[in-house]
């Protein structure tokens, strides 16, 4: 059966005893799922159905397993709430938000989380944001859970520090502006507001 084909593709990826749930759920709706290479600015994506094709979901692979599977569960929310409600509501509104809700408990009530992220799992979804990125605590926990761990947050980059983005641009943090840091790029001297929770690589102070 596909799901078992597709369970098998996902349990490198997924926490164990979850495979072959999201397996089934992908046989379910008909998704196209890609695992991607990793992307700066999101770690998933949603395209509802349209041209002729179905409903398609995209996750970054280099995301933990707890990590991945949180970015699934939101994008299958958006699929589920696009099959119900189309274009007639917002994206990250009310409707899509009771949608996660509803897809993320069944996993909470397994305990398929471990404690620390459970309770940070559950804190967020009280209200959850647009992307999981923008929840600093979801996201800081999700971290100590990385296998390999090169990158720091630009919260945790001393004052006066520099960072490299992955990109290989160098910048100087600053000051905190609100929630966010404004860091100086080296060398163009240009100004950015960065979250405090994009991952940068620290550079080693001379």
């Amino acid at each position: 059966m596909s799901h078992e084909r597709n369970s098998k593709i996902l349990e490198p990826y997924v926490p164990e005893g979850t495979a072959l749930t999201m397996a089934k759920w992908i046989d379910y709706f008909q998704v196209e799922l890609s695992i991607n290479k990793p992307r700066e600015s999101i770690l998933g994506d949603y395209r509802h159905p349209h041209s002729g094709k179905g409903h398609r979901i995209s996750v970054n692979r280099d995301l933990n397993p707890y990590a991945f599977l949180i970015t699934l569960i939101h994008e299958f929310a958006h699929l589920t709430n696009w099959n119900k409600n189309s274009h007639k509501v917002k994206p990250h509104g009310d409707e899509w938000k009771a949608e996660y809700k509803y897809l993320m408990q069944p996993f909470l009530d397994r305990n398929i989380f471990p404690e620390e992220i459970d309770k940070a799992v559950r804190k967020y979804m009280t209200n959850p944001a647009a992307s999981s990125c923008s929840d600093v605590n979801l996201l800081r926990v999700l971290k100590r859970f990385d296998k390999v761990q090169h990158t720091v947050f630009v919260s945790n980059i001393p004052m006066g520090g520099k960072f490299q983005m992955k990109n290989g641009r160098t910048f100087q943090k600053l000051e905190l502006v609100r929630k966010r840091f404004r860091c100086k790029e080296i060398p163009s001297g240009h100004i950015y507001l960065f979250s405090p929770v994009t991952e940068v690589f620290q550079c080693e102070s001379r």
